[in-house]
C-alpha cells in the first residue's frame, strides 16, 4: 500500500469522530473545480473521507467514483450519505482514460515521496484527454508527522509543480497559495493545483 501504516491506522480508528467533525459544508476549492467539468462529468474522489464532497458532485449531477484507502472511512461515508463509496489506495489505481476528472481534497499529501511521482502518473492515466485534475497539499521542506502521528509530504511549492509537471501529459492551470488548518488545527501555509490533461 502507497499509504504510510500509521496515518492509516489513525483513519481507521478515528473514522467516526473525523467524519463527524469534517462533515459540514463542501471543501473550498470544490465549486470552482467544478465549474471548470462538462455536465454528467465522470469524477474520481482519491480520500473521499466523510463523503460530503462526494454528496455535493452527485447532487450537482456528476457520476462520482468515491474512495478512500481506509476501510473504516469508506463506511461512515456511505452510511452518512449513500455514495457507493469503496476501498482503494492509490497504488491500487489502475483505470486508463476513464475519469473527466480526478479531486483529491487533502489526501495525496498523505502519499509518502518515494511512491508521489507513481501516483501522479497513475492519476494522469485515469484521465480522458481534457481531462481535469485538482489536489491540495500543506506546504514545507520534507516528509514529517502531525500531532496525530499522520504522515505528511510535505513538499515547497515549487517542488510540487516540479513534481506535477515532470513528464506528466498535462499543464497547470492554476496554482492556489492559501492559509489554512486541518483536523489538528494547527494553521499552515497550503497550495492547491488544478492541472488539465493535454
Amino acid at each position: 500500500m502507497s499509504c504510510d501504516r500509521a496515518t492509516y491506522d489513525f483513519y481507521q480508528s478515528q473514522a467516526p469522530y473525523y467524519t463527524a467533525s469534517t462533515a459540514q459544508g463542501q471543501s473550498r476549492h470544490l465549486a470552482g473545480f467544478l465549474a471548470r467539468l462538462p455536465a454528467n462529468a465522470r469524477i474520481l474522489e482519491l480520500g473521499c473521507g466523510g463523503g460530503r464532497d462526494a454528496a455535493y458532485m452527485i447532487e450537482h449531477g456528476f457520476d462520482v467514483d468515491a474512495t478512500d484507502g481506509a476501510p473504516a472511512m469508506v463506511d461512515k461515508a456511505n452510511q452518512r450519505h449513500d455514495i457507493g463509496a469503496r476501498v482503494m489506495t492509490f497504488d491500487e489505481l489502475e483505470a486508463e482514460a476513464a475519469y473527466d476528472a480526478v479531486w483529491a481534497h487533502a489526501s495525496l499529501l498523505h502519499c509518502p515521496r518515494r511512491a508521489f511521482p507513481g501516483t501522479l502518473q497513475k492519476i494522469c492515466r485515469s484521465l480522458k484527454q481534457g481531462g481535469w485534475h485538482c489536489a491540495n497539499f500543506k506546504l514545507g521542506k520534507r516528509e514529517g508527522r502531525d500531532k496525530f502521528d499522520r504522515l505528511y509530504n510535505f513538499y515547497t511549492r515549487d517542488e510540487l509543480c516540479n513534481a506535477y509537471q515532470s513528464g506528466l501529459d498535462w499543464s497547470i492551470e492554476h496554482a492556489l497559495d492559501y492559509e489554512s488548518s486541518g483536523f489538528d488545527q494547527v494553521d499552515r501555509n497550503w497550495l492547491a493545483i488544478t492541472v488539465r490533461k493535454a
